[in-house]
């Protein structure tokens, strides 16, 4: 091997503001390699708490997101669970499902109808989780829209409950 060929150069870029060849500028080991201690720490001490430009300030993205829409996030999953607990006890007792998408698949197998309403609820609460600082219209948060989800789902279990006080 010659002399040149054992010396580490350092790796260049094209700047795209100038359109210029520049030595890269980055040392030490690539952080992304190390998966599960970069969600670990990111966890721990978030760096993104709000948009990075100014134009982020209409649809930032960002990397923490406070407890409380942890919180709504978790209930809703949870009563979603509950939700399907119960529309199967209140099936047996002769009830009728009123949403015609679940009706499909409550009454051939119950297992799929958790699974596909646990799925399509738990791709609802990721996708109003990442997009949460987003505005609806200009106005609302969309964060207040999985607020609204978790309080439409206090009413339901009410409404499970009364029900099954009137068919038990």
């Amino acid at each position: 091997m010659s002399e040149a060929s054992d010396r580490v150069l350092p790796t260049m870029y094209v700047d795209p503001v100038s359109g210029i060849r520049v030595p890269e500028r980055r040392r030490g080991a690539d952080r992304r390699s190390r998966l599960l201690r970069s969600l670990f720490y990111g966890g721990l001490f978030p760096r993104r708490l709000g948009g990075r430009r100014a134009a982020d300030h209409y649809r930032p993205l960002v990397d923490w997101h406070g407890p409380g829409l942890l919180t709504s996030a978790i209930l809703v999953l949870l009563l979603c669970a509950a939700d399907a607990l119960f529309t199967l006890k209140l099936i047996t007792l002769g009830a009728t499902e009123a949403n015609p998408v679940m009706a499909l698949f409550v009454y051939d197998d119950a297992s799929r109808f958790t699974i596909v309403k646990m799925t399509l609820t738990g791709l609802g609460v990721i996708a109003l989780v990442a997009i949460a600082r987003f505005r609806v219209f200009g106005v609302v948060r969309v964060a207040s829209l999985l607020h609204a989800v978790l309080g439409g789902y206090v009413a339901l279990m009410g409404w499970h409950f009364w029900l099954l006080s009137r068919l038990a």
